[in-house]
């Protein structure tokens, strides 16, 4: 197995005549020991189907590709996603079987856009994306059991932050509903082309192995975006609106069994269920 080396980055993109675009957020990875350290970061099996959304050039693919039974690469750039499947033929032809390709913007990819479906997710997701992409996948791919992504350092910690912890909001306690999450390790600028403004970290999750509440999702999460929505308000001010009938807001937490003079990030997804069911 070859990997790509910022040689073999640039000559790629040169000969496609792409230029990293802020829009789709590209940030191509040029250096194997990274892309190595996220596969095994990953805990991948050989039984393991991985999605790979945004697989750019194929740095991290063809890191992934020894290390699972399939890879699908989803990608919405369409020179990048024809340009693919023949990079891995040439550097890696004994895997290039193991490869599928798919066209698709990922925050639209359902089931049935999949030819396999996968059991892990494991990508270096473009920064302004990152955590909407990682919850509509987990929504929409019950298959989907891990993942290990690449994303904006402040976002790392934003999504694998605990109640309590000023940093800890909606992405936190939305990405709980599905997974057990943690930080996985820290990224720096200079892995990638073009290096970004800011440095990255890698999350790791797996998802629960029942469902935390049979609650409506759509419901539930409605509660914790008004609960952030203004963070220095408390839960009686905060959810006023949320409940309709700002009268009913002190009886209705009271029968959650959470004080309303509590503030959003001082509740755990468990809480937030609690609110949702009564």
């Amino acid at each position: 197995m070859s990997l790509l080396g910022p040689a073999e980055v640039r000559r790629l993109a040169e000969e496609l005549g792409i230029r990293p675009t802020k829009k789709l957020g590209q940030n191509f990875v040029h250096d194997p020991n990274t892309v190595r350290k996220i596969v095994a970061a990953a805990g991948l099996t050989e039984d393991d189907v991985v999605l790979e959304v945004g697989p750019g050039l194929g740095s991290l693919t063809l890191a992934l590709l020894p290390a699972a039974k399939q890879v699908v690469a989803v990608e919405i750039d369409p020179p990048l996603a024809q340009r693919l499947p023949q990079t891995v033929a040439e550097m890696d032809p004994d895997n290039a079987g193991k490869l599928h390709v798919v066209l698709k913007d990922a925050m639209k990819v359902t089931q049935e856009d999949l030819p396999v479906q996968p059991t892990a997710i494991v990508a270096n997701l473009p920064y302004n994306v990152a955590v909407p992409v990682v919850l509509h996948l987990l929504a929409e791919l019950p298959s989907l059991q891990k993942g290990l992504v690449m994303v904006q350092a402040e976002v790392a910690d934003r999504m694998a932050a605990k109640p309590g912890n000023k940093i800890y909001g909606v992405p936190s306690v939305k990405l709980a509903w599905y997974a057990e999450s943690k930080k996985a390790g820290a990224i720096g600028k200079n892995v990638f082309w073009p290096a970004p403004n800011v440095d990255s970290g890698l999350v790791w999750f797996q998802r629960h192995e029942k469902p935390l509440s049979t609650v409506d999702r759509k419901k539930l999460f409605s509660i914790v975006d008004a609960a952030f929505a203004q963070r220095r308000k408390t839960l009686r001010a905060a959810l006023k609106g949320w409940a309709g009938n700002p009268g009913n807001i002190d009886e209705l937490l009271a029968k959650a069994g959470v004080d309303p003079q509590q503030r959003g990030e001082q509740l755990s997804v468990i809480d937030f269920i609690r609110i949702a069911e009564v």
